[in-house]
């Protein structure tokens, strides 16, 4: 791979555009960024869960406020290793700035989670549990393996790649998506293959998920073509290789939610003021000296948790960007398909941290309850919904029908091709809920709520 040649400008759907080098505003990776940021479903993240649905507490994340803090960190990821990539390759500084990989890789973290539905990771399930139960058996029949696959282990990183990529946003502009540059959206599939074939046990991080699905599998191919991604061979297959920024997109969510759910664990009350403080101390041991004088002037315990974790994630921040650095030529080569932060340092810590979060807080029961409620409701309504798209003539699927969002029933732009267009559609609507609707709508249309 070839910086030259991943740095392209081009606009997925806007190919015929010379955008230039810049605008004397804004770069074009800048644009990215603010494309995102204005999208219907950037906004809907904020009533959608990171690890606590309805938190109790006002200082827990959501998905919103994940995305934005992990861009923060992603654009500090993509300005270190970007001036290592100018200076490094200095050819490449005529035509752009450090700053160009900072707004790249801040703008796929921004989206990055776009497509996860409600529940987060409970939501995929709920949905995959649906399409595996008989009752999908009949909607399922016309589908290659393939397209079965993407329902069966619905993926939020492949749905967030259809938002982004392929939702129309205006009769005018049906391909291209939000439009956003080959870079963006390469930085955004952290796994470069669809639903099949699965790989089992493999050390290579890029292939542990799929990250587009099969409707979309032609304008990931075009965007990997262009960036000259090239091939690897794992187990007799061809896959593609990772996106090299893609690995900082992975890391600055790995950096967040590691040490941010453990942080929203203490004010959950689920984890001690002391256990937090002394992990978070333990991650900058080396710099405590340096340190602990500033810390002992904070008195209040939150602020002090603030403190340790910023100084946390700065550490995180330049041990990552290091591993980076030390591995550019394997990661072009397409010889490296590791976690970043498998390699740091303090990765033994990392790795503690997310088993204790696992233990103690993804599986705390308010956690639990919450996610057992979402994994019955959404399969209910994907059976409503897919019902009544599967038979119109029905007088209640009529006005069922009336519920969805043109967008999902294509009106006036496109038609339902396949019984695969109209199951992905229906999914895809019911991902894109927020927690919240969700819930109602699941009691509206059980009769349980009439408000």
């Amino acid at each position: 791979m070839d910086w030259t040649q991943l740095l392209s400008n081009l606009r997925l759907g806007r190919e015929e555009y010379d955008a230039g080098p810049s605008t004397r505003l804004r770069t074009v990776f800048q644009q990215d960024f603010d494309r995102i940021l204005f999208s219907s479903a950037f906004r809907r993240l904020q009533n959608k869960t990171q690890v606590f649905p309805f938190p109790k507490s006002d200082y827990v994340r959501n998905r919103l406020t994940h995305s934005l803090e992990t861009s923060s960190v992603g654009r500090s990821l993509g300005n270190l290793v970007g001036s290592f990539v100018l200076e490094k390759h200095n050819e490449l500084a005529e035509q752009f700035n450090f700053s160009d990989f900072g707004s790249i890789v801040s703008a796929a973290c921004l989206a990055h989670d776009l497509g996860n539905p409600p529940f987060g990771h409970s939501g995929e399930d709920a949905i995959s549990s649906f399409f595996n139960s008989n009752e999908s058996e009949k909607y399922l029949k016309n589908l290659t393996d393939i397209q079965k696959a993407d329902l069966q282990n619905f993926e939020g990183n492949a749905a967030g790649f259809r938002i982004i990529s392929n939702t129309p946003v205006s009769k005018s502009e049906i391909e291209g998506g939000l439009a956003l540059t080959y870079p963006t959206y390469a930085s955004f599939i952290k796994y470069p293959k669809g639903s099949l074939p699965k790989v089992s046990n493999s050390e290579n991080a890029s292939l542990k998920k799929f990250s587009y699905f099969d409707s979309e599998k032609d304008i990931f191919d075009k965007i990997s073509t262009e960036l000259g991604l090239g091939k690897k061979i794992v187990n007799n297959t061809s896959f593609n290789n990772r996106y090299p920024l893609a690995f900082l997109v992975e890391a600055a969510d790995d950096i967040c939610y590691t040490l941010i759910d453990y942080e929203d664990g203490f004010h959950e009350g689920l984890l001690s003021f002391t256990e937090v403080e002394d992990v978070f101390i333990s991650i900058i041991l080396d710099e405590w000296n340096n340190l602990k004088n500033q810390y002992n002037k904070i008195f209040d315990k939150t602020s002090k948790i603030n403190y340790l974790r910023s100084k946390a994630i700065n550490t995180l921040i330049n041990q990552t960007s290091e591993v980076f650095k030390e591995n550019e030529p394997l990661i072009l080569k397409g010889k490296f398909d590791k976690s970043l932060l498998d390699l740091i340092p303090v990765s033994k810590i990392i790795n503690f941290i997310k088993k204790d979060s696992f233990d103690r807080i993804y599986c705390c029961d308010a956690v639990l309850k919450i996610e057992v409620s979402g994994y019955k409701a959404l399969p209910q309504l994907l059976g409503i919904f897919i019902d009544a798209v599967f038979n119109e003539r029905s007088s209640n699927n009529k006005r069922i029908l009336k519920l969805i969002p043109d967008l999902y029933l294509a009106k006036g732009r496109r038609i339902f091709d396949s019984d695969y267009d109209k199951l992905l559609n229906i999914s895809m609507y019911i991902a894109s809920m927020t927690d919240k609707h969700a819930v109602e709508l699941y009691k509206q249309l059980n009769g349980i709520s009439l408000t």
